[in-house]
């Protein structure tokens, strides 16, 4: 049930399900755990695992309430290591497929250069893109683009495909550094997604933009 990453040992025995959860619920309380102060003794790894599309599992199995996936999101942190969940008494790591979260829907706010992009977790986190809380856009192998939005410390969510149709609506071209660029303006920022001729070329050639 359990797996250590090599050369390392645990100080307990990992915790199963129930005592994780009731760790979980002791810690939680009004706003969002202050995990980044918590360094609890790590544990070993638990089996849970989030696939690319946001769903957790536990032992293979899909963890179907949507309360309990969101108290354990509240605890996720993400360590040089590994993803971990953590509590003030102890830290399991996870499996982490792609990024923890999904961006599952987008709201504009306000107008004009004060335009601030915000996103909807899969987990019901909002996020404004902006200076703290970039977007970014990964070239993946067919030669169109993966976009993700920093949520909070090195968590991301991945920006769902139809997300990012409408975020490609609401995108310009600025120069960049002598560059033609094409990407998208929030909260002051401008987020590049492809250099312009690229997305022209691409069109001409009867191919998908990114």
């Amino acid at each position: 049930m359990w797996s250590m990453t090599q050369g390392e040992r645990p100080s307990s025995p990992a915790p199963a399900l129930d005592s994780l959860t009731a760790g979980v619920q002791a810690a939680a309380g009004k706003g969002p755990p202050p995990v980044h102060l918590w360094n609890p003794a790590y544990c070993g790894e638990i089996d849970m695992r989030i696939a690319a599309d946001g769903t957790w599992f536990y032992m293979g199995t899909p963890i179907g309430r949507p309360a309990l996936v969101k108290l354990f999101a509240s605890v996720l942190r993400k360590d040089p290591e590994r993803f971990v969940l953590v509590t003030p008494v102890e830290r399991v790591g996870i499996r982490v497929d792609d990024a923890p979260f999904v961006a599952v829907a987008m709201e504009t706010r306000g107008e004009g250069a004060g335009r601030a992009l915000a996103f909807r977790t899969n987990v019901d986190d909002w996020v404004i893109a902006d200076s703290s809380h970039p977007l970014r856009f990964e070239r993946e192998a067919t030669g169109g683009l993966r976009p993700y939005v920093l949520v909070r410390g090195e968590l991301w969510a991945r920006v769902s495909r139809p997300v990012f149709y409408d975020l490609v609506e609401l995108g310009e071209e600025r120069d960049v550094a002598g560059v033609a660029m094409f990407g998208v303006a929030s909260a002051g920022t401008f987020f590049p997604m492809a250099e312009a001729a690229e997305l022209a070329a691409q069109l001409a050639a009867g191919e998908d933009a990114p």
